[in-house]
């Protein structure tokens, strides 16, 4: 089954949930060329924010990939208020929600040392155009 990390990011976030992404898909957005094959997140657990994400994928036919029977998510909804982590299968891929990250801390922890995806890819761009106007010049002393 093919990975679509953009579409479910996408699918999250437009149904209203707060997230940091995490893992191998964060380093990647960070310019490390890096095989990942899942999309981790971490984000705050509760009976809200487990409906927000089962909005997001309730299409897509999310199971919970780690249990034997595979079971759907809709079938553990009574389960919302104690789960601590969510890791799905979906039609667009494996999504793994964690409510902490080992050696950080809970969600709040972890956003304070998040750094926005857009100022990012803004810093990325400047060291391009930084790193294009120093090979012109120092192709002009040549």
């Amino acid at each position: 089954m093919p990975q679509n990390d953009q579409v479910l990011l996408t699918r999250l976030k437009d149904n209203g949930l707060e997230f940091v992404i995490i893992g191998g898909v964060c380093v990647v957005f960070h310019g490390v060329l890096l095989a990942t094959f899942h999309l981790d997140i971490c984000c705050r657990f509760g009976e809200d924010n487990l409906k927000l994400i089962e909005a997001a994928v309730r299409d897509l036919h999310p199971v919970h990939r780690l249990t034997a029977n595979k079971l759907p998510l809709e079938q553990t909804r009574h389960l919302f208020g104690e789960l601590k982590n969510l890791y799905l299968q979906t039609d667009l891929g494996k999504l793994d929600c964690l409510s902490e990250v080992a050696g950080i801390g809970p969600y709040d922890k972890v956003l304070i040392q998040s750094c926005d995806l857009d100022a990012v890819r803004q810093l990325r761009a400047i060291k391009e155009k930084k790193r294009t106007t120093q090979k012109v010049i120092s192709n002009r002393k040549s």
